[in-house]
């Protein structure tokens, strides 16, 4: 007789043995037993159960959370799968993970030492001696299977010298320290350079919270949205209050949908402590309990979500800041949550409808999200989770401008192809931007000139003056263009009659005369037409050039008698014109007469 007691490592391997036991034969060998599922996410009534008396024996299934945390009394047998599901940081791709691994040496003594505290007990380890032997002796450090930035935060604000230094029991692995710095220089906590705190360093520092979520509040003070963001920030900061028993799990869900919001999950916590805030400030405890079990929340969570919040406002006043009256609009909560959550961007995969991560991740939206059909092409999560996958919770659609003003410290961009265009007369490029790995724009136009004033006076004089590519509106107003254009056809007409095209000079020589008399720093036709007025006035031939400048070599022999404009044939005229382009049917001199001339 007695009641058994069995480690398993999660939520989803206890539902799963709980229906394999009352589906088996069991209840003919032992009548009346009782299966009971013990985890830390269960209801204060659910877990009450554990402890009640009972008739008949009793199968308690649980996690490692009975290992120290409960004890469960009148245990008998404890059967020990030896394996638990332990929380570690991934600084590689920078996301919790809830992997199932085999327990210690320890923690598989403290497993036995549940059963036997009255009477003779016995455990039963499902695994071998040599298996039990080979695992480490004790459980791992917390500090060496977290995140280290609040710890880098917390030392820097105390002076106590760099955390590579620090004589820690377990010191963490350099990769992991690495890591840590890396996230607050994506906060701006640290300048990356000198590794010293910067001013929002020092201001995290004095808020005793994850700095992800500190970051959040004080965004949220330039965006005017205090008053959201401390709601949203205490949630995120304890267990979510809502209940969802499995074997109410369809009622559970009616009676959360109202509270659902169709573009973020984050504003679900802003309706539900609304409707909350009514019935705590209206309502006695007892109706506060009910409106609680009428509605699966928990009544506990519930409470420690606004003890938590009334203290996180109380620091806020504190420090003078004060909340926004005015209701914040949708994008300035988003900006706020995302300076704090810049790691946990996503973009849709067109092909396979997973998401891109930061750094290269892939991962899918929870199934549990109220957004798993709906969420758009950017979002953002309050955490990414490995379990079976890697899964996004709590999300909410973005736009990719603001990816661009909240993390404009972490954004790469790249220009490629500077080009003329005529119509704005100016040097355009194509410009790439990318945050963490992920296109925020492929091919967005942009001026090129600020980029590169040099480059861009180079490409307007070849390509505006030099190649002639601007609009009829520039042409008109500039007497030099009209000028110079006008002597290059004069040449090219006497190249043709002298059949060599190189009486003209190149291009080259035409760049080097605008380029010795246009300033520096003029990259636009704007700035160029500007200028030229002021000069002109001092000297109008100033961008003229003179016949002598444009031709290589003497037209000598290219004269009205050996090349005439016109052919005379009895008393009658007729146009001569000359086309130097060897293989052409207009190749040499064309008499153009009319038809009835002919004869």
């Amino acid at each position: 007789p007695g009641d058994v007691l069995v480690f398993l490592p999660g939520e989803r391997e206890i539902r799963e043995a709980a229906e394999a036991l009352r589906k088996h034969s069991f209840g003919k060998l032992a009548p009346g037993l009782e299966v009971l599922p013990l985890f830390a996410r269960q209801t204060a009534v659910e877990q009450g159960r554990v402890f009640a008396s009972h008739q008949g024996q009793r199968v308690v299934l649980a996690t490692n959370v009975a290992e120290t945390s409960l004890t469960v009394p009148g245990i008998r047998y404890v059967i020990d799968s030896g394996l638990a599901r332990v929380k570690r940081y991934s600084h590689r791709n920078k996301v919790e993970q809830l992997q199932v691994e085999p327990i210690s040496r320890a923690a598989a003594s403290q497993r036995a030492g549940r059963c036997g505290r009255v009477s003779a007990g016995v455990c039963f380890k499902l695994y071998d001696e040599d298996d039990f032997n080979k695992r480490p002796p004790y459980t791992e450090p917390e500090i060496l299977r977290s995140s280290l930035a609040g710890v880098i935060l917390r030392m820097k604000s105390l002076h106590l010298g760099d955390v590579e230094d620090f004589p820690f029991l377990e010191a963490p692995a350099p990769r992991m320290i690495a890591d840590g710095y890396q996230l607050l220089a994506e906060l701006g906590a640290i300048d990356e350079t000198s590794k010293e705190l910067t001013k929002v360093g020092f201001e995290l520092a004095k808020l005793p919270l994850d700095p992800k979520i500190g970051r959040m509040i004080l965004a949220a003070r330039e965006y005017g949205c205090l008053r959201e963001v401390l709601i949203i920030a205490s949630a995120l900061g304890t267990q979510d209050p809502r209940d969802r028993p499995q074997e109410h799990a369809t009622t559970a869900d009616q009676a959360h949908a109202k509270w659902k919001d169709e573009k973020s999950e984050f504003l679900s916590y802003l309706k539900l402590w609304a409707a909350g805030d009514e019935i705590w400030k209206h309502e006695t405890s007892n109706k506060q309990r009910q409106w609680c079990r009428q509605n699966f929340i928990n009544w506990l969570r519930l409470r420690e979500w606004r003890d938590v919040h009334a203290q996180l406002l109380t620091l806020c006043h504190e420090h003078g800041w004060k909340e926004n009256q005015i209701a914040a609009s949708y994008e300035a909560i988003h900006k706020a949550l995302l300076t704090g959550l810049l790691g946990h961007i996503g973009l849709i995969s067109e092909e396979d409808k997973n998401y891109l991560g930061a750094r290269g991740i892939r991962f899918y939206i929870h199934p549990g999200s109220a957004l798993l059909k709906k969420a758009g092409r950017w979002i953002v999560a309050a955490e990414i989770v490995e379990t079976s996958r890697l899964f996004a919770r709590c999300i909410a659609k973005i736009e990719p401008e603001w990816l661009e003003q909240v993390g404009g410290h972490l954004i790469r961009k790249h220009v490629y192809e500077p080009h003329w265009e005529k119509g704005p007369g100016q040097v355009v490029a194509w410009e790439r931007v990318t945050l963490h790995g992920l296109m925020i724009h492929a091919k967005r136009r942009l001026h090129y000139g600020p980029s590169d004033p040099k480059l861009a006076r180079e490409i307007l004089i070849r390509e505006a003056l030099v190649a002639g590519q601007v609009g009829e509106d520039w042409v008109r107003k500039w007497r030099f263009f009209q000028h110079n254009a006008k002597l290059m056809k004069e040449i090219e007409a006497l190249e043709h009659k002298a059949r060599r095209p190189d009486v003209l000079v190149d291009d080259e020589l035409i760049h080097a005369f605008y380029d010795s008399r246009i300033p520096e720093g003029i990259i636009t036709l704007a700035a160029f037409d500007h200028w030229r007025r002021e000069a002109e006035a001092a000297n109008p031939k100033l961008l003229c050039l003179e016949k002598e400048q444009l031709m290589r070599h003497e037209a000598a022999g290219i004269t009205t008698d050996a090349f005439p404009p016109e052919f005379t044939h009895r008393g009658q005229s007729f146009r001569l014109s000359y086309h130097h382009d060897p293989g052409a049917a207009d190749d040499g001199v064309t008499l153009t007469l009319p038809l009835t001339a002919l004869n």
